[in-house]
């Protein structure tokens, strides 16, 4: 049984990532609140990314797996951005993530085979308006991992999930309505917006022994988007 750590995994794609994981593995969530977590099965920390740091108290002294959930979608013109506002994306996507995953890396490094999976999006690939501030910090984890992934390679595996407009209540802003979400479904190729299921299910499979020989790669999950066109 592996033990795996969830930065953020009370609601959306974390949550539904705990619940599979939680089936075969010892699963510890960190975050600020226990939302929706079956606590007979998942072992909770209250934590804030954005404040806090990680005790090794908290943990087991092995981690075979760690993901980093917490996000921002924020979608405004360029010319509507002030510098404060890339800086703020840019921790909340990205330096956070690095304070987290470096307080856990000697915990990671007595597995036998760790693996860590972050997300993007498919915006960095795309190129597509008012995604200046979020594209350029999940440009970043894109980067860093493949850095990270050569650099700690066999003993630890790290890889990116990418996906496009899912439904998580982090994205609720721009799937309010049924037409809203009729549109964006049918700029995908596969004619429907993702799930947290779909990328919690990718998520999994990364962690698990069945990906071990996978590393250093930026998986799109995104209904066909970044590499089909469509009519």
């Amino acid at each position: 049984m592996k033990n795996i750590l969830l930065i953020g995994g009370s609601y959306g794609i974390g949550l539904q990532t705990a619940r599979i994981l939680s089936e075969n593995n010892k699963v510890f969530v960190a975050s600020r609140s226990v939302g929706d977590l079956d606590t007979n099965l998942i072992t909770h920390i209250s934590f804030d990314a954005a404040t806090d740091t990680l005790s090794e108290s908290q943990l087991p002294e092995v981690l075979d797996g760690f993901v980093f959930c917490p996000g921002s979608i924020n979608l405004k013109p360029f010319r509507a951005l002030k510098p404060e506002h890339f800086a703020s994306d840019f921790k909340t996507n990205f330096l956070d993530m690095v304070t987290a995953l470096q307080a856990v890396l000697p915990m990671l490094k007595k597995s036998k085979q760790a693996s860590v999976v972050l997300y993007s999006t498919v915006a960095v690939t795309q190129g597509m308006p008012f995604h200046t501030s979020v594209s350029a910090s999940k440009g970043a984890i894109e980067g860093f991992a493949k850095a990270f992934a050569a650099e700690h390679a066999p003993q630890i595996r790290m890889n990116v999930i990418a996906p496009s407009l899912t439904q998580t209540p982090l994205a609720e802003k721009l799937l309010s309505s049924d037409e809203k979400v009729e549109k964006a479904a049918l700029r995908h190729p596969l004619k429907r917006i993702g799930q947290a299921i779909d990328i919690a299910q990718a998520t999994a499979f990364l962690l698990s022994d069945e990906a071990s020989w996978i590393t250093g790669q930026v998986l799109g999950v995104d209904g066909g988007l970044s590499s089909l066109k469509i009519g």
